[in-house]
């Protein structure tokens, strides 16, 4: 057996992204080199650089065996914004054909593709194609069934939905053609059960099979890192980009009541004025801002909770398993894949009111012995079902289910397999 090249074709990977996607893209391409195998990123820093304000972030060291390649044209926001109107590279589609042709990938893995290259982009390379669907762009363009920026999307008002998001409507979506360029692709990936009957629930047409996002191995000796904690009181936990839709503005007013914890707030956003408002006077609520990633373990670590109170359809949620990777249990918002992760793991509650929230709060914090049951579950989850060296065998058997059916040989030689 020798190892596959990949080639991943995204809009953002780090230090050129904003959410969790581009982390998660990361975890698989590292994953993938750790496995033997190659890979080649390519991604788009028009793109970042019409989104993000401030200096460009520098570059990022990758391990041998992935190749990063950030596409510039010359043209800045214009090259993003011909891609988003006409669906396709306009300004990077000559160089990404070449770079496809001249790096003879044995697999093609389409990630957020909605800047990089639209739909026309799946036409693009010669490899087994695979999509990964982090977000809801196929059936959405907001990308996260959010509806006119007020409420969970239960029916298509797109063109209404895309004028209140101030976003140039896509004339391409009323055509047709992302349906006709679906059939280049071999397999599509949802990253949750949820994920994928949502697609379902919107007409997407294709069959999607499932794999959840993943983080790296723990130590042998554990997942904690141990040391003093980071706050003086006992705190719930929140982590995750200001934003309207990530639910904060029900779970900050409870605070107002709970005076036996803080709410310690980590990460930044758009949002992030109007939360401060919203907390103001209030001392056991505090806001750290962005937060690195070795402190920020340190909270989880110590946290009573993590509270994930997002009010939208997510695709998977990584900050659940990221409190499991820690050993803390989570309170979780009974909506979009946060059941099927807190029941399937066990480590952790759902709320829907206000009520349940302080309910499950007060069981956590008065009850050392269930918290202690809930973040072992959690922890033990993690380890079996989304740790790396749980899912990227997953991945790469997904990759072999399409390969027989395409009858592609050589992939499933160098995967050891044999064709059926």
């Amino acid at each position: 057996m020798s190892g596959l090249r990949f080639g991943f074709l995204t809009t953002f990977y780090p230090p050129h992204n904003f959410g969790g996607d581009g982390i998660g893209i990361q975890r698989l391409a590292r994953g993938l080199v750790r496995a033997g195998h190659q890979v080649t990123v390519i991604h788009d820093v028009d793109a970042y650089n019409a989104l993000h304000q401030g200096p460009e972030p520098g570059p990022q060291a990758e391990p041998e065996g992935l190749e990063v390649i950030g596409l510039r044209s010359g043209m800045g926001t214009l090259s993003s914004l011909l891609t988003q109107q006409l669906g396709r590279p306009v300004l990077n589609g000559g160089r990404i054909a070449r770079l496809l042709d001249e790096r003879k990938f044995d697999v093609i893995n389409f990630h957020n593709i909605s800047l990089v290259g639209g739909p026309g982009i799946l036409k693009y390379g010669r490899a087994l194609k695979l999509y990964m669907a982090h977000e809801h762009w196929l059936v959405c363009p907001s990308h996260v069934l959010w509806r006119h920026n007020r409420e969970l999307c239960t029916g298509r008002e797109c063109l209404k939905c895309e004028l209140t998001y101030r976003r140039p409507p896509q004339l391409w979506r009323r055509t047709g053609y992302l349906e006709r360029e679906l059939h280049h692709v071999d397999a599509f990936i949802a990253m949750s059960e949820f994920s994928r009957q949502k697609h379902r629930e919107f007409g997407f047409p294709r069959e999607m099979e499932v794999l959840p996002y993943f983080l790296p191995d723990p130590e042998p000796a554990g997942a904690r890192v141990g040391g003093a904690a980071p706050h003086a009181r006992p705190y719930f936990l929140f982590v995750g980009r200001l934003e309207k839709i990530k639910g904060l503005d029900d779970v900050i007013p409870v605070f107002r009541d709970y005076p036996g914890a803080d709410l310690v707030i980590a990460g930044d956003g758009e949002y992030g004025a109007t939360l401060r408002a919203l907390g103001d006077g209030m001392p056991n609520v505090r806001f750290l801002g962005r937060v690195p990633l070795e402190e920020l373990r340190r909270y989880y670590e110590h946290a009573i909770g993590l509270v994930v109170p997002s009010v939208c359809f997510e695709t998977f949620g990584i900050i659940l398993i990221e409190a499991f990777r820690q050993g803390t249990p989570v309170i979780a918002r009974r909506i979009g894949p946060f059941p099927e992760i807190v029941e399937t793991s066990g480590g952790g509650e759902l709320f829907g009111t206000r009520d349940e929230l302080v309910a499950a709060m007060r069981r956590l914090q008065e009850d050392p012995a269930r918290r202690a049951r809930l973040a072992a579950a959690g922890y033990d989850a993690f380890v079996a079902r989304w740790s790396e060296r749980a899912v990227v065998p997953q991945y790469l058997d997904i990759v072999a289910r399409a390969a027989e059916r395409k009858g592609d040989r050589d992939v499933l030689s160098k995967l050891g397999k044999v064709a059926a």
